[in-house]
């Protein structure tokens, strides 16, 4: 019993790093929220419907991890950055596929929380409009809006039509 729940788990690792490191951008806090995520997933397994898919039922966990994290983390004061290259010799690379990808990762990273989500649900990992609204505990409707303001706003900043949002602050 332990060993197919530890391979159904892992058949999903892959999926949820690559969601996690889009998500937060930063390696070393994707696999905390992978863990974060299988640990959380463990700990609830009896709340798992065998009669249901698995893959957006952890992505449903690791979503509330993401917003928790993020809840948490606005209520404490900015840490100092770290550089996730330091100490490596290697030269970033030249060809222009890997400056667009960058690219594409900053824009990413300009759009809010819940546009990103849905575009990298929907776009990243292949889930369909009814699993994500599922995952992200929001009605179809919100999936489509939020996915149609992300995917306009994506398409600006990577044609450099817009720049940073700056919010009004009563």
């Amino acid at each position: 019993m332990t060993s197919d729940r530890a391979r159904l788990i892992e058949e999903q690792i892959p999926s949820l790093r690559r969601y996690a490191r889009a998500l937060v951008g930063a390696r070393g806090e994707a696999d905390d929220l992978v863990h974060d995520c299988i640990e959380r997933a463990l700990s609830r397994w009896h709340l798992w419907r065998p009669d249901r898919d698995l893959r957006p039922w952890l992505f449903t966990i690791m979503h509330n991890q993401f917003v928790s994290q993020r809840r948490k983390a606005a209520r404490r004061p900015v840490p100092l950055a770290l550089q996730d290259d330091a100490g490596y010799t290697a030269t970033p690379p030249t060809q222009g596929s890997g400056l667009l990808l960058q690219e594409l990762a900053g824009a990413l990273a300009e759009l809010a929380d819940d546009q990103r989500a849905v575009l990298l649900l929907i776009g990243l990992e292949g889930f369909s409009y009814d699993e994500a609204a599922g995952i992200l505990g929001v009605p179809r409707g919100t999936v489509t809006s939020r996915l149609a303001r992300g995917r306009e706003r994506l398409r600006r900043l990577m044609a450099g039509e817009e720049g940073p949002v700056l919010r009004r602050v009563k």
